[in-house]
């Protein structure tokens, strides 16, 4: 009997956007995955410095964003818990939860370029059947190099085939802070949210 296949899709989704909903929906296609862990990051170890949207508007637009794909799950593994927030720690979790599941972890090509820096990144690999990554048009990658840094790497990644688009969550920040178009770059629940509650406006 195969075993089941459950993707983990974590990041501080500030704000959501269809560029997540592209990869999630890829990857569940691509990897025949029977579930797909949504993880809002609380506290993500690498933003400590940035300026991050409060929990409850962050978790409002995610689920909001998720509610209506029956494969897409909320999990609460990194909310339930104090930071700092760990990938490691995350799946390590996921696995016991899920003793009888492949966990499949989904990151962009930024995330990619970073992975050999995360804490304790060759555990991660060990732990994770395989490694979904999206890239933007803009993505540079260097395998050779990051296989040098992470041994293994290169037989646990597959990059999924999608429509590229270079939408960004900074860059949505941006865009509206700067009061430029940005509605059909996030979902029509995403956007209301974010209007009714005048998020990122800046100061």
């Amino acid at each position: 009997m195969s075993r089941e296949k459950i993707g983990y899709f974590g990041g501080t989704f500030d704000p959501p956007h269809i560029g997540h909903l592209i990869l999630a929906s890829e990857a569940a296609y691509q990897f025949k995955l029977s579930r797909l862990y949504w993880a809002l990051t609380p506290q993500p170890p690498h933003k400590q410095k940035q300026a991050i949207t409060p929990l409850e508007h962050r978790l409002a637009m995610l689920k909001s964003m998720i509610a209506n794909n029956s494969i897409f799950e909320f999990s609460r593994l990194e909310i339930d818990r104090p930071g700092p927030h760990y990938a490691i720690d995350t799946v390590r979790l996921l696995a016991q939860h899920e003793p009888s599941a492949d966990i499949i972890l989904l990151i962009g090509g930024d995330s990619l370029r970073d992975l050999p820096t995360w804490r304790l990144s060759p555990d991660l690999l060990t732990a994770v059947s395989k490694i979904g990554v999206m890239r933007r048009p803009e993505d540079s990658l260097n395998l050779p190099a990051l296989e040098e840094k992470l041994p293994g790497l290169t037989e646990k990644l597959t990059f999924i085939h999608a429509l590229l688009q270079p939408v960004s969550s900074r860059e949505l920040r941006r865009r509206i802070a700067a009061g430029e178009m940005y509605r059909y770059y996030v979902p029509p629940s995403v956007y209301d949210y974010i209007e009714e509650n005048k998020l990122y406006r800046g100061k």
